[in-house]
């Protein structure tokens, strides 16, 4: 599995890292223009990711915002939903319309900070990530 982390904050991006190293490869991107540059490099490759942990509050980018690119980012290139990157909003905002937001916007889990290994793992299972 390959999966990118967006995360502005060290700690956070270290706690995701380390959940997802035993999965596969992990790339991480501190800002939204990382963010799209390695989907940019990773679609035009031929390798897309299969999981994308996306901060909502980055400080250059609105996470909810980015995810939509990067699902129009995926539909230009022809790549079926069902093929397409899973998206789990990570962040601090638990509110009902941040989490409305999202599924809308068609992220596939929805973690609220901080994150922990059951839960976590728990999201990943029910996306058919791992077994």
């Amino acid at each position: 599995m390959k999966s990118l982390v967006v995360e502005d904050e060290f700690l956070n991006r270290k706690v995701l890292s380390l959940l997802l190293d035993p999965y596969g490869p992990v790339d991480v991107a501190v800002s939204g223009a990382e963010a799209r540059e390695a989907l940019r490099i990773a679609l035009e490759e031929g390798e897309p990711y299969d999981l994308i942990c996306l901060d909502i509050g980055l400080p250059d980018a609105d996470g909810q915002q980015l995810l939509r690119e990067i699902r129009e980012a995926e539909e230009s290139r022809g790549i079926h939903p069902h093929e397409a990157a899973r998206v789990f909003m990570v962040t601090s905002q638990g509110d009902i319309e941040n989490v409305r937001r999202a599924f809308a916007n068609e992220c596939d889990g929805y973690l609220v900070k901080p994150v922990d290994r059951d839960s976590f793992e728990t999201q990943l299972r029910e996306v058919g990530l791992v077994p």
